[in-house]
C-alpha cells in the first residue's frame, strides 16, 4: 500500500554535475531508516527536467535497487510527449518500480480530452500503476476533477498527487471518485489537512529534510488523529514555507556542510542549505 509520508527525493550531485550514486544509495537507506513510507525518484524535486534521459532511467534503477523492496518506489515518468512518457514508464517497470508518477504535459496546454487520451495511451502501453500528478502552477495545465473521474475508470490509474494546494479540490475528487482513487497531497503546507479529510498521504519536499517528523505527522493525519497531527505539523510550517522561497528544489539542495544530528549514512550526501532559523531549529 502506498500511503503516509512519501518523499519527493532530491537527486544528489557531484561538484561536476554528475549524479552522486553513492550518495543516492545512502540517501535512500537513510529515508527508510527514518520512517519514510515510499520514495519518488526523478520527480520535480529530483530534477527530472534537467537530468539526461539515460540518467533519468538509471536513477530509477538505482533507487529500486537501494530500496530492495523495503518501501514502494513510485518512479517519476511524466513528460509532455506521450511517446517519451511511455518510454520512461516502460523503463521504470523493467527496473522494478512499484508505480509511476505522471505529471500533466507541461507547456503544451492540452485540452481535457487530450489529457485523458495521454494517460489512457500510457496505461494501454505499460501495465504499471499510475499516480496522476496535477501541478498547474508549474505546467500551465490543470487536470480538472471531471477528467480525473474519467481516468479513475482506467485500471492502471490508482491515485492522484493534487498539488494545487486547494484542499477543497481534493474533496471534490474524493466525492466524484470515492474509493476508486487514492489522493495524495503535493503541497506540504496543506498536506496535513488534506490527509485529515481522507487523503492517503503526501508526496513531500519537506520530507527530504525531516523524514521522521513528516512520517509521524502523516501517520497521525491518515489515521484521523487531528490533535496529534496538527501538533506535529505546527513546528514544520516554517520549513514548509521556507523551502519554496525560491523555486524548488533550490532550497532542498546542495551544501557540503551537512546539518547536525543526521545519521552518518546521510552525511556524505546531504544537500541542504540552511537558510532560515526555523530550518536550523528543526534540524
Amino acid at each position: 500500500m502506498i500511503r503516509g509520508s512519501i518523499v519527493a527525493l532530491v537527486t544528489p550531485m557531484q561538484s561536476d554535475d554528475s549524479v552522486d550514486w553513492e550518495g543516492l544509495d545512502a540517501l535512500v537507506n537513510w529515508h527508510i531508516e527514518s520512517g519514510t513510507q515510499a520514495i519518488v525518484p526523478v520527480g520535480t524535486t529530483g530534477e527530472s527536467p534537467t537530468v539526461t534521459p539515460d540518467e533519468h532511467c538509471e536513477i530509477i534503477r538505482a533507487v529500486v535497487t537501494a530500496a530492495n523492496g523495503r518501501v514502494p518506489v513510485v518512479a517519476g515518468t511524466g513528460a509532455n510527449s506521450t511517446r517519451e512518457a511511455i518510454e520512461f514508464t516502460a523503463s521504470a517497470k523493467d527496473s522494478g518500480a512499484d508505480a509511476c508518477l505522471l505529471v500533466t504535459p507541461y507547456y503544451n496546454k492540452p485540452t481535457q480530452d487530450g489529457l485523458f487520451l495521454h494517460h489512457k495511451a500510457i496505461a494501454a502501453a505499460v501495465d504499471l500503476p499510475q499516480i496522476l500528478y496535477n501541478v498547474p502552477g508549474r505546467t500551465a495545465c490543470d487536470l480538472l476533477p471531471d477528467t480525473v473521474k474519467r481516468l479513475a475508470d482506467i485500471q492502471q490509474v490508482i491515485g492522484i498527487k493534487e498539488a494545487t494546494g486547494l484542499v477543497e479540490r481534493a474533496a471534490t475528487i474524493r466525492a466524484l471518485c470515492g474509493d476508486a482513487l487514492m489522493i495524495f497531497s503535493g503541497d506540504d503546507e496543506t498536506a496535513c489537512e488534506l490527509m485529515l479529510q481522507g487523503g492517503q498521504g503526501t508526496i513531500s519536499v519537506t520530507a527530504n529534510l525531516v523524514p521522521a517528523q513528516m512520517a509521524a505527522m502523516a501517520e497521525a493525519a491518515v489515521a484521523g488523529d487531528r490533535a496529534r497531527a496538527e501538533a506535529l505539523n505546527e513546528p514544520l510550517m516554517g520549513l514548509h514555507q521556507s523551502l519554496f522561497v525560491a523555486s524548488n528544489p533550490i532550497h532542498s539542495l546542495a551544501s557540503s556542510d551537512p546539518p547536525t544530528g543526521l545519521q552518518p549514512a546521510a552525511d556524505c550526501c546531504w544537500i541542504f542549505v540552511r537558510h532560515t532559523s526555523s530550518c536550523t531549529h528543526l534540524l
